[in-house]
């Protein structure tokens, strides 16, 4: 197995008009990791989702997944939503949304054996074997959390990207998705956005707190709930209560673009944005 990092970010900056919504972040992922990204509503979070799902490109910097670009690589990538649309009066079984991971496989447009063992085996690996025939409509959210799991997995996804996988699920479920996470690591790579820190320090490898700035850093170096000497002041505080978010990126937001900038270095870079 390769050593390469499965995400690779360097000095990347994305604006929306003249908001910049991520700046100068740099991180690296090793393989079979489970990452928690954490930080505040509005601090980037799901854009950098959509970045690495090739959804949407950055104005400055380096993006690399699975040691290309992201929308080279995005067959290999699975992505969970936090909602999931459906219309509940489709009659779909959990077996046929599982095998939606295997459309961009399936020759001539029809699912083979081979889709069907797929397909089968990742609702197996979910801890659903027993679900193939049930209407998908009928499922708690937790369950329907699993099958969306499986149909990536059935996909042969390297990389799973998910983004608040139990903010509507009960703690029962919850924490069976947490020790599926966990397990899944054993064959690919795990991002998740949450926001329960307490939580996600039991569970993962490693936690990417994002607000506009984003640092790296792995669970056992984490002495306190505090990541302030970690991240030297750019990212300075995660605070335990109802929360739990990383406050304060007015540091990282003075750095230049590394001179990547149109206007060579002159800009003035305020706590919302470039000016």
């Amino acid at each position: 197995m390769s050593d390469a990092p499965v995400i690779k970010v360097e000095d990347m900056c994305f604006l929306r008009g003249d908001q910049e919504i991520l700046h100068n972040v740099s991180f690296q992922i090793a393989p079979n990791s489970l990452v928690a990204v954490v930080g505040p509503n509005g601090g980037g979070k799901t854009t950098l989702l959509k970045i690495l799902l090739g959804e949407l490109s950055p104005q400055y910097g380096k993006v690399q997944v699975l040691g290309g670009t992201p929308a080279a690589a995005r067959p290999r990538v699975g992505y969970v939503p936090q909602l999931i649309p459906f219309d509940p009066r489709f009659p779909v079984s959990v077996m046929e949304v599982a095998l939606m991971g295997r459309v961009s496989r399936c020759r001539f447009g029809r699912y083979g054996a081979i889709d069907r063992e797929a397909a089968a085996a990742a609702l197996e690996r979910v801890g659903l074997s027993g679900f193939a025939d049930r209407p998908f409509a009928k499922l708690s959210g937790g369950e329907r959390q699993r099958v969306m799991i499986a149909q990536a997995l059935a996909g042969g996804s390297e990389l799973l990207l998910l983004d608040e996988p139990v903010a509507n699920v009960d703690p029962e479920h919850a924490s069976r998705l947490y020790d599926l996470f966990s397990g899944l690591t054993s064959t690919m790579t795990v991002l998740m956005v949450s926001h329960n820190l307490s939580v996600v320090t039991g569970n993962a490898t490693h936690v990417l707190c994002v607000n506009r700035g984003a640092g790296l850093h792995a669970i056992g170096e984490v002495a306190s709930a505090t990541f302030r000497e970690s991240f030297g002041g750019m990212l300075t505080e995660i605070r335990h209560g109802c929360d739990c978010q990383v406050s304060d990126p007015a540091a990282g937001l003075r750095g230049p673009h590394h001179g990547q900038c149109h206007c060579a270095g002159e800009c003035v870079h305020s706590e919302t944005g470039v000016l």
